[in-house]
Formats: C-alpha cells, sequence, structure tokens
C-alpha cells in the first residue's frame, strides 16, 4: 500500500531530543496526567502556584516511558494562558520530551506556543469554521503540528464516514494555510464502549480509512474507550494494540500504567516497529536488576505464572529521555509524590 511505501512522518521536538510519529515507528505514548481536569487537588494547586504535583508527575512520567507529555491548565476562573506558559517553562526545564499544548483556548494557546522551545504539538482544533480560522494561523506561525479531531458545528457523529469527512476537511484546510499533512494528526474520537456497544468497532474501521485514505497520523484519549467500567485499564490495554494494527500512531494515555505499556510494546513486536524485537528481549534480558522498573503483565497461557520472571516495561526507545535528577531528587523528598494514582 502507499501509506507503506511512503509513511507519514510527524516530527516533533523540544530544545534537545526529536519524536518521529509514523506507521513504520514504535508507537507513542503520550503522558496524561498533568491535566487538572477531574483532579481537584491538582487543580487548587496550580491556581495558587504550587507546581510540586506537576513536577513530580512530569519526572515519573518521563522515568516511566512516556515519549511525550500533554500539558494542560484547564482550571475554571484562573488565568489559563499565563497558567499554561508557566506549566509549559517548568516542565521543559525538567525533561527534554516534546510536549503537547492542551487547551480549548485560544489565548492560551498562543501563550503556550510563544513559550515553547521546540516543536510542539497543539491539542486541538476542530472542524468548526472558527475555530478553524482562529487555530491553524497559530499552528502555521509558530511551525507547529496540530490534533485535529473529527467533530464539527453539527457536534460528534455516531457514523465513523461522517467523521472522516470531517477530518478530511480539516486536512485540507491545514494546507489551504500552508501546513502540511504530516503537520496534522487526526484524532478519531473514541467513545465509551460502555455507552456505545459499537465504540471499538467504530474507531478501528475510521483508523484504517485515516490511514490508508488520508495518510495520516492519529491519536487518541486512549482511556476514553473504558470510561464506565469496571477494570479500566484492563480494557485499555486490550484496545490499544487492536486500534495501533488499525493505524493509531500515537495516543495520550497513562505510562504508569503496567498493562498500557505492556500492552503497547507488545504490540510494537507484533507490528515489526520493534527491530527484532530487540526492545522487548532487553526488557526480558533486564527483569532480574533491581533499578529496572517491572510490571507482571499477563500473557498467552504458559508465558507467566509462579516462578516466572516479572516483565519489565522500559521506555520503548533507543535512547532514553533524560530528566532533570536534582529536581527528581527534589520531588521525591516532597509530600505526595506520584504513584499512578490521580489525586
Amino acid at each position: 500500500m502507499s501509506h507503506l511505501a511512503h509513511p507519514t512522518h510527524t516530527i516533533l521536538s523540544s530544545a534537545t531530543r526529536e519524536v518521529v510519529i509514523g506507521f513504520d515507528r514504535p508507537f507513542t505514548i503520550i503522558g496524561e496526567r498533568i491535566n487538572p481536569t477531574g483532579r481537584k487537588l491538582l487543580a487548587e494547586e496550580m491556581r495558587n502556584g504550587d507546581f510540586s504535583r506537576v513536577e513530580r508527575d512530569a519526572l515519573a512520567q518521563v522515568a516511566a516511558g512516556a515519549h511525550m507529555l500533554d500539558i494542560n491548565a484547564g482550571i475554571p476562573l484562573a488565568d489559563e494562558p499565563a497558567i499554561l506558559a508557566r506549566t509549559i517553562r517548568l516542565v521543559q526545564s525538567l525533561v527534554d520530551v516534546p510536549l503537547s499544548i492542551d487547551s480549548s483556548i485560544v489565548e492560551a494557546l498562543e501563550a503556550g506556543l510563544a513559550a515553547y522551545v521546540g516543536k510542539p504539538l497543539v491539542n486541538s482544533v476542530t472542524g468548526e469554521e472558527e475555530r478553524l480560522e482562529r487555530v491553524l494561523p497559530l499552528i502555521r506561525k509558530y511551525g507547529a503540528a496540530v490534533v485535529a479531531i473529527s467533530n464539527d458545528d453539527t457536534g460528534i457523529s455516531e457514523d465513523p464516514d461522517v467523521r472522516f469527512e470531517v477530518a478530511k476537511r480539516i486536512v485540507e484546510r491545514a494546507a489551504d494555510h500552508g501546513i502540511p499533512r504530516e503537520d496534522v494528526i487526526v484524532d478519531p474520537l473514541v467513545m465509551p464502549v460502555g455507552a456505545m456497544a459499537t465504540a471499538g468497532q467504530q474507531v478501528f474501521r475510521l483508523l484504517r480509512r485515516l490511514r490508508e485514505e488520508l495518510h495520516v497520523n492519529t491519536t487518541c484519549g486512549a482511556s476514553n474507550v473504558s470510561f464506565g467500567m469496571p477494570d479500566r485499564e484492563r480494557i485499555n490495554a486490550a484496545f490499544l494494540p487492536m486500534a495501533i494494527a488499525s493505524g493509531l500512531t500515537s495516543a495520550i494515555t497513562n505510562p504508569l500504567s503496567p498493562e498500557v505499556k505492556g500492552a503497547v510494546m507488545a504490540a510494537d513486536v507484533l507490528m515489526g516497529n520493534d527491530r527484532d524485537a530487540a526492545r522487548w528481549i532487553r526488557a526480558h534480558r533486564d527483569a532480574a536488576v533491581p533499578a529496572v522498573s517491572v510490571s507482571h503483565v499477563g500473557g498467552p497461557a504458559g508465558l507467566t505464572g509462579p516462578g516466572r520472571p516479572p516483565v519489565p516495561v522500559p521506555a520503548p526507545v533507543s535512547a532514553r529521555p533524560r530528566v532533570n535528577r536534582r529536581a527528581m531528587a527534589r520531588g521525591s523528598n516532597g509530600a505526595g509524590g506520584s504513584n499512578g494514582t490521580v489525586a
């Protein structure tokens, strides 16, 4: 297929590190935790100028293997542009991974873009006319890439073919603004499977079309699929490899989840994006090293059980992102360090 012969590469960067998203590249994990939505304690701290939890979440996610971090400062009745810009500068001083600047407020996106060093991902633009005309010029001005969410003025369609047409229109409008196809990452909108039984099937079908017909990279909020369900991490871990096989090339998800990281690593092996399964084999070889974070990730019968070594889940890249170790030490000495539980 043409998408395999000429894969689309979206290149994002910090001041010192580059990440390439593509069908022929290892899956890109975008850490989701720096987001005050639904985290009352984090929202209150950020509103009051306390960014210690942000520091710990940034360091923990990168240490766990996130290739990028999503940065959101959506706090009601707060100065979101100022807080978002401050958060971006802080996180960039701590870790070297590229960032996704996440806001529904255009002024906040612009403040974040002005503060950012490198080529970020902007999350997001929709197919709504006003949003297109306000966000796309910013993407062009700052040379960023953008997440295109496949809904428009009519809302979110339950028909995946309608969502495809919205995505196609956004890609075309971006081109009109001088933004190349590779700098548009489409979010097909993952619905909760608990509310819509066909949600998984719909997104897999849409992802295949986006890959094979539109030749764009894709992302999503992966945990949306399990919203309202018990044992959410297991559903997320099953969803991601199926979505990756359908064409998903990145996701905003929790890198601190062993189930999710193990599923993504295994998917990279099966998709041929872990050459010679080197990272998977190295992870098992390093299982006995105490410093390596491990996860008891289940597999086919006979592969796990009593007496079997735990499966370590390192960052699925050959060179780990760097973190500011001094800041990490400072964070580990503070109260309420991140352990994967949202607070």
